[in-house]
């Protein structure tokens, strides 16, 4: 089990705050792969509204005081609204990964409908894009540390998340359904399989597919060609492991697909701006205080 998170106010995490047009109270984010479950349990609501993303495996939700679960798998934001309960839980059996977001302000519902975010829906697909933990992070980051005009910074990610929920939502609508299911049968096979050796071109062969229209449709989904994709997933992968064990930079690139670990600190360094040896450092110098 790995937590990550900040609050704006420790004391008190749970306000609703009318003065500001939008305002986050905190964001964090659970790796939930050995406590065998986690559960939230507030049937009553809360004061704020709630925004997570299922980021890898899946979350049951228990809606309206629903008996019956609603099984949320990866790639699905979850959106409350104040007052509504919120009744979830996440098993380690299923390796969940998931980053939430409260925030409150006068202006929430006229963001949320400038946006297209759905009015009567609790969960709607996204996608499953490196984009939504990569914003989240930044506002765990700006909250943990708290620097001059992070306030601002954090409201700006996000407009961010806003902004990107509502760009796939709209390029959903306009592409075709066959398109949008190649897509996500492609990017789960990606997530299961990144520390493989994976020919973009042997894939679209082998599902029939031309292989520049699967890169261009990818893309036009996605945001981003099929194979930074893969190594956006790969770079994910090891910041887990740098953060999290002592496993060296030998055998975390051999783990997230790569044989040469020079080639890995490369492209490391050109996707994070630091070697894996800065960002464990760095990580582990904050993580202590």
């Amino acid at each position: 089990m790995y937590i990550n998170v900040a609050y704006v106010d420790d004391e008190n995490p749970n306000i609703e705050d009318l003065t500001t047009p939008i305002k986050i109270n905190n964001c964090g984010y659970y790796r939930v792969h050995t406590t065998p479950v986690i559960e939230t349990p507030h049937p009553e609501g809360r004061n704020d509204y709630q925004l997570l993303y299922i980021a890898a495996g899946k979350g049951y939700f228990y809606f309206k005081g629903s008996k019956k679960a609603t099984i949320v798998e990866k790639g699905n934001m979850v959106l409350f609204r104040p007052k509504e309960p919120q009744v979830y839980y996440y098993y380690a059996k299923d390796k969940t990964e998931v980053y939430w977001v409260h925030f409150t302000g006068w202006k929430v519902e006229q963001y949320l409908d400038s946006y297209e975010l759905p009015k009567k829906e609790n969960v709607f697909f996204t996608g499953v894009s490196p984009d939504y933990p990569w914003i989240y992070n930044q506002i765990i980051r700006e909250l943990q540390v708290q620097r001059v005009n992070y306030e601002d910074v954090i409201k700006l990610f996000m407009h961010h998340i806003f902004l990107t929920i509502s760009r796939y939502i709209k390029e959903g609508k306009q592409a075709k359904n066959e398109t949008i299911s190649d897509i996500e049968r492609a990017v789960h096979y990606f997530n299961e399989n990144y520390n493989k050796p994976i020919s973009i071109e042997q894939y679209a062969q082998e599902h029939l597919m031309s292989v520049n229209w699967f890169i261009h449709s990818f893309k036009e989904v996605m945001n981003v060609p099929p194979m930074q994709y893969i190594v956006s997933l790969r770079i994910a992968a090891a910041k887990g492991y740098l953060e999290n064990s002592d496993k060296n930079i030998n055998e975390i690139s051999n783990i997230v697909g790569y044989e040469n670990a020079l080639y890995f600190s490369r492209l490391f360094k050109k996707y994070t701006g630091m070697t894996p040896s800065e960002y464990k450092k760095k990580n582990q110098t904050r993580v202590k205080k």
